[in-house]
């Protein structure tokens, strides 16, 4: 399960768009059914009922908050575990159970570790600006044609910007640029895994990128005595596609109403990227030594190497029962 995303946390959906019925989504090559039980707690299964393999978001959400499948009307709790097997009275329920995943909502966001089983080693790392109080939250989502490894080093790569984004936020360095200007960019290993910066012909503007490994970038954009910033959830699904949720969070200008235009906006930077991250193909992006690379590229050969040391090969064990 989950081969080169496996045993990690990602975020797969905004927590308002799940409601009183299943909800299917995918997550790297993996169909999962969300569904909310007793008290709104969240449940993650697999899609999959252990029964006959139909899949559960076909279903209903019980007035117990029970997960009930479709086509015999066995029925699961948020944990996977077997509540009723009907016309069975019999039945080993302890040994019938569906597969369910490690579940979380923080900020919200919806959050699943792939990896079966009821607990996670650890928990998930968000960035600040999708979890701290007192911020405007913006999100939209796109769908990309690529290897989910292509998007996410798009996002941590600072020399495109006055090229891809140069009628937006590569606008400014567009302006500052000369044919005999330099780029420097800076790396610091963290706890969730890395700072890049960029400092043009030694200027540093302030702004900076975070990468919170596996998939999720946060640009900190520095306006003074202001908290803006963008973050990039770049989530796998099928093979060959990605979905890209981009988050935009502030302290100012928090009025509802400009909720809007801040989403127009960093959806048009995410569609400006679109078409040249689309034509690198459906293949993951290739090890760090097997295509030319200059020192502005520093950031995205550590992801490379993050990605090709720690998930590449990476894969979760077999579904198994809660039983």
């Amino acid at each position: 399960m989950f081969r080169g995303f496996a045993n990690v946390w990602s975020p797969v959906i905004e927590a308002s768009r799940l409601k009183d019925k299943p909800l299917p989504v995918v997550l790297a090559g993996e169909s999962i059914v969300l569904f909310r039980g007793d008290g709104g707690r969240i449940g993650a299964l697999v899609d999959r009922c252990p029964h006959r393999g139909v899949a559960l978001s076909l279903g209903r959400v019980c007035d117990d908050g029970h997960l009930e499948c479709a086509f015999h009307g066995w029925r699961f709790d948020v944990s996977g575990a077997n509540r009723h097997v009907p016309l069975n009275p019999d039945a080993k329920r302890d040994q019938l159970g569906a597969t369910a995943l490690p579940v979380r909502q923080i900020g919200d966001l919806i959050w699943v570790f792939t990896a079966p089983g009821i607990e996670a080693p650890f928990e998930p790392l968000a960035p600040e600006g999708l979890t701290a109080p007192g911020l405007m939250r913006t999100y939209i989502e796109r769908q990309w044609d690529c290897h989910w490894t292509r998007a996410m080093e798009n996002m941590l790569d600072s020399p495109h910007l006055p090229f891809v984004h140069k009628r937006t936020i590569g606008r400014p360095l567009l302006r500052l640029m000369t044919p005999q200007s330099s780029m420097e960019i800076t790396w610091q290993d963290t706890a969730n895994g890395g700072r890049a910066s960029a400092s043009l012909d030694g200027a540093d503007n302030g702004a900076y990128l975070e990468f919170f490994q596996p998939n999720m970038m946060a640009l900190n954009i520095p306006i003074p005595g202001k908290h803006l910033r963008i973050h990039a959830l770049v989530i796998p699904t099928e093979e060959g596609r990605t979905r890209l949720m981009v988050a935009g969070s502030r302290d100012f200008a928090t009025a509802a109403i400009l909720n809007p235009w801040f989403s127009w906006m960093n959806g048009k930077i995410a569609d400006e990227d679109r078409a040249v991250v689309e034509s690198s193909g459906r293949s993951e992006t290739p090890e760090p030594g097997s295509e030319r690379s200059v020192a502005t590229d520093r950031a995205t050969l550590r992801f490379r190497k993050y990605y090709y040391d720690s998930l590449r090969e990476s894969e979760a064990g077999a579904p198994t029962g809660p039983g």
